[in-house]
């Protein structure tokens, strides 16, 4: 995200990321949403939440649950022009690594 202080596309990129922050509060406000999950990133800090409705008890919400990551896998895939089974490889060797979830980059492992 811009500061908006890049001089001739400041404006452009702050218009662009407006245009995605009305987007997602366009789709937040449906009725039919099943779960959500949030990543937040300020000055290199990340924060990520995950929310869910279910009205069918617990024995659906982990398939829920991982339908969501999968979703987010193929976004990721989809995003960094690389195979979803690659996006999953590298998430699971990650979270092998890893005791906590990091809260900013900083915090990553090293290779």
């Amino acid at each position: 995200m811009s500061d908006g202080t890049d001089a001739g596309t400041g404006a452009d990129t702050d218009d662009a990321f407006a245009a995605e922050v009305e987007s997602a509060r366009e789709l937040l406000s449906g009725d039919d949403i099943e779960a959500i999950h949030v990543g937040v990133v300020r000055d290199g800090e990340v924060d990520t939440t995950f929310a869910q409705r279910t009205g069918d008890g617990s024995e659906n919400e982990g398939l829920r649950a991982l339908a969501l990551l999968a979703a987010h896998v193929q976004l990721v895939a989809e995003e960094a022009g690389v195979s979803a089974s690659t996006v999953a490889g590298d998430a699971a060797t990650l979270a092998g690594q890893v005791e906590r979830i990091p809260g900013s980059t900083d915090d990553l492992p090293e290779e």
